[in-house]
């Protein structure tokens, strides 16, 4: 009877680490597709494709025209997603996003009411400038992102599946924008911050996109195989080093649990959340990185992504000039040491 349970296992260790390894070969060529589009950029594009790939939603932080916009509608076209794109605005309504009942009338004069979906029914959506829209208009968005369907006069919508938002934030203008509380940002998976471009990538983006013909991505997979890899993602094993080193890593940076550092400058800090958002980002880094199994190293690389829009300063920290990044970085080299 142990004999057939052995080999039982090793049947499903090895159908495992051969669609591990199918989805490996996937995601080389969803990169492979992407860089021929957006150039340089490297972590930006590989955070937004780990939030995708473990099933959440990320939020793009970053000045104009580095191109946010752009990464999000090639990631939809080589995913081979259904996309939408909204740019939000102070006067945008609950119903823009998430649509609206109207009134019909058939031949016999009977008026009935018909919903029409709005650009939330998508797999894909780019909330462009999330921060200009009234808290009333992000809360519906948030909301739709966290429970998956909409409720129009009583009556439940499914979203499809998969379902990604990709928002972006203007971090300069603070002039007539609505800053997404701190309970609404916990429910991106990721923030990625995008800096500027690189000299040598910069040039290269001066040369190919001022001309005539521009590179346009082709889809490398769709909406069912990235389903199948997020499922696969979510049966990782994670070693209990790795799953010690996130718990570690997250409670270090929360005031009273013992962090001298933490406890005089960050104000309150990560919940659950960020642990689950850790342990499903770094299944998908280690595939995308070409491995089969998650490392103490993908915890430490996705720190910053997954914790920096958890956590807040202390009036003290921020009039002293800190940033949570340099907070970040020191929680990350005390459990490197």
């Amino acid at each position: 009877m142990g004999m057939i349970k052995s080999t039982e296992t090793n049947l499903d260790e090895q159908a495992m680490v051969a669609s591990a390894e199918k989805a490996l070969s996937d995601i080389a060529l969803v990169r492979e597709e992407v860089s021929k589009v957006i150039f340089g950029q490297e972590s930006v594009v590989e955070n937004t494709l780990l939030a995708v790939l473990a099933g959440g939603h990320a939020l793009l932080v970053g000045v104009p025209g580095l191109a946010k916009t752009k990464l999000v509608t090639t990631l939809g076209a080589v995913l081979g997603l259904a996309s939408n794109r909204v740019q939000f605005t102070p006067d945008l309504m609950p119903s823009d996003i998430l649509g609206s009942e109207v009134m019909d009338q058939d031949e016999s004069g009977r008026r009935s009411f018909r919903f029409v979906k709005g650009p939330v029914f998508a797999q894909l959506l780019m909330a462009d400038e999330i921060n200009r829209a009234s808290p009333r208009t992000q809360s519906a968005l948030l909301q739709s992102m966290q429970e998956y369907h909409v409720t129009i006069a009583g009556q439940r919508y499914d979203l499809p599946a998969p379902f990604h938002v990709l928002a972006t934030q203007n971090p300069l203008e603070q002039e007539g924008t609505y800053p997404l509380p701190e309970a609404q940002l916990d429910r991106f998976l990721l923030q990625v911050d995008v800096d500027y471009p690189e000299l040598a990538d910069e040039r290269r983006i001066l040369l190919e996109t001022t001309g005539i013909g521009e590179a346009t991505p082709d889809a490398v997979i769709n909406a069912e195989r990235l389903l199948e890899i997020q499922h696969l993602i979510r049966q990782m094993p994670v070693s209990d080093g790795v799953v010690d080193a996130i718990l570690a890593l997250v409670r270090s940076a929360r005031p009273g649990q013992g962090n001298a550092s933490t406890d005089k400058h960050v104000a309150w800090g990560p919940g659950p959340r960020a642990g689950q958002a850790m342990m499903l980002c770094a299944r998908a880094r280690a595939l995308y990185e070409g491995r089969l199994a998650p490392s103490i190293d993908d915890v430490h690389a996705l720190a910053e992504p997954v914790l920096e829009h958890r956590m807040a300063l202390t009036f003290a920290a921020r009039a002293d000039g800190m940033s949570v990044r340099d907070v970040i970085a020191g929680l990350v080299k005390q459990s490197r040491a």
